[in-house]
């Protein structure tokens, strides 16, 4: 597993108004830096640290390291600091 990258806080934030209200929101992350650009819709159900890695799962059970993502939505990471 490589090195983790912490996202901003207000990134994280924004996850989490998703969270806390059930708000269905579309990801798009990479799963490799090099990899195409996926999108997966769903609720956010848990935003959670295991090993000292962020990571969130949506209800359907997908989950996904923070620092893969690069927008919710129409937000996009790259935006935030």
């Amino acid at each position: 597993m490589s090195d983790y990258r912490p996202i901003s806080c207000s990134f994280y934030d924004e996850l989490e108004a998703r969270a806390t209200t059930r708000q269905p929101c579309t990801l798009h992350f990479r799963e490799a830096p090099e990899a195409p650009l996926s999108a997966r819709t769903g609720v956010i159900q848990d935003l959670y640290i295991r090993d000292k890695v962020e990571y969130l799962r949506l209800t359907d059970g997908f989950e996904l390291r923070l620092d893969k993502l690069t927008a919710v939505d129409d937000r996009e990471l790259r935006n935030y600091c």
